[in-house]
């Protein structure tokens, strides 16, 4: 059960940096699009969009599942 917990848990860490990292590549590509054209950059953003959230947030809520699992363990 440990063993299977920290797996998810390094599961968790992964995504949550794989989905910031991409948030960041969307913030960058949209002000990078402000100061030349959206017409190249627009997908580029909406795309980064896209996958930070099907990365982001699943990892977010493993992350969280995972530290309530280990502070129900430690009783408090």
């Amino acid at each position: 059960m440990l063993r299977r917990r920290a797996q998810i848990g390094r599961v968790a860490d992964l995504g949550q940096r794989i989905g910031y990292l991409v948030l960041a590549v969307a913030v960058v590509a949209f002000a990078i699009g402000l100061l030349t054209s959206f017409r190249i950059w627009g997908p580029v953003v909406g795309i980064a969009l896209a996958l930070c959230t099907v990365t982001l947030a699943p990892a977010i809520v493993l992350g969280y599942g995972v530290r309530a699992a280990e502070r129900d363990e430690r009783g408090g």
